[in-house]
């Protein structure tokens, strides 16, 4: 099935892009997205099936989506994922399926990802350093996470990593990271710290901003702005790095936005459409999706509508700031 002509909203962005969180489990308790206290998972029945998962994958393509990334929370804590993985690549041979995981699952699976069609994997990785990946991520999973980035490089797949940028906590590695960027054929990217989910660690205090990252990176290393290639309209700058394999990006999803070239939609994984991650606002998509009289017809509907009306985030995160609250939920169940 090939995907139809891509949509365009009332602002004139063409949405090409959907990111599909399976789950909202995940092993790891990161300070910038889990909650201080425990929160309850989403019910079990409330999470989309993989057969309705991929009734979800079919309404994409027919809105024109040609990229679609499986998430999480961890996708590789729902059971039989690669099925998932295969099915969706037999069903949709030409899509542009990418994951996105905390990379403790991924040793054993670079070769297996590669042969079944994903085209590009994202691991976050806050830190080189053991102890401070600790303080992070709660968890001692360092080693497993670089042997599976190491995996992937050696299977020839685009691997990026990503770092939330958090001041007085991984700030002092920046010149390690520009020693990574040039031992490896990697896309390492500085994600601003954003005030999403309900009693995590935001703090301007813990803000780092993009313009500072650049700014220091440049007295460490040469960087030479990486041109965009036609399409791209992705949310990263990404710089070269003289005698580096690698590149170095950054994305400053607070300070410069780029709302209006954002060609992304999001689905929970209890069928919930967010059109913007800035936006409370969300489209209930299962109900419709298991009622017997409205079923994919009436969600699709649905998804080209609230397509449509799709926000510019950086005038929501504005009311937010003023209100001094932060947007509500969790990344782990929002899906990033």
């Amino acid at each position: 099935m090939n995907a139809s002509p891509p949509l365009t909203d009332d602002l004139g962005r063409t949405v090409s892009y959907l990111r599909l969180s399976i789950t909202d489990h995940c092993n790891l308790r990161c300070l910038y997205c889990r909650p201080k206290e425990q929160m309850p998972h989403i019910p079990h029945d409330d999470i989309l099936r993989y057969e309705e998962l991929l009734t979800m994958v079919d309404l994409a393509r027919d809105l024109g989506i040609s990229k679609i990334r499986l998430t999480g929370g961890e996708p590789f804590l729902r059971r039989n994922f690669l099925f998932l993985v295969e099915s969706i690549l037999k069903r949709h041979p030409k899509v542009d399926l990418r994951l996105t995981t905390n990379g403790t699952f991924l040793p054993g699976k670079a070769k297996e990802l590669r042969d079944l069609g994903v085209t590009a994997i994202n691991v976050s990785l806050d830190s080189l350093d053991p102890a401070t990946f600790a303080r992070i991520t709660g968890s001692d999973f360092f080693a497993a996470v670089r042997r599976g980035m190491d995996e992937v490089m050696d299977a020839g797949m685009l691997l990026k990593v990503n770092a939330v940028a958090l001041r007085g906590i991984n700030d002092h590695e920046l010149s390690g990271f520009l020693d990574f960027i040039r031992q490896n054929p990697v896309d390492f990217r500085f994600i601003e710290f954003m005030p999403m989910g309900d009693q995590t660690l935001w703090s301007p205090e813990y803000y780092w901003s993009a313009k500072d990252i650049l700014a220091q990176a440049g007295e460490l290393a040469g960087l030479a702005p990486v041109g965009r290639s036609p399409g791209d309209s992705g949310p990263a700058r990404m710089y070269h790095v003289d005698g580096s394999l690698g590149r170095f990006g950054v994305i400053s999803a607070l300070s410069d936005h780029f709302c209006h070239s954002c060609n992304r939609l999001r689905i929970t994984p209890d069928g919930h459409l967010r059109t913007c991650l800035f936006s409370d606002k969300q489209y209930r998509l299962r109900p419709m999706l298991r009622h017997p009289k409205l079923g994919p017809e009436a969600v699709g509907r649905v998804m080209r509508l609230a397509l449509r009306k799709k926000p510019l985030g950086y005038q929501l995160l504005a009311q937010q700031n003023g209100s001094g609250q932060a947007i509500h939920g969790m990344m782990s169940a929002i899906g990033g």
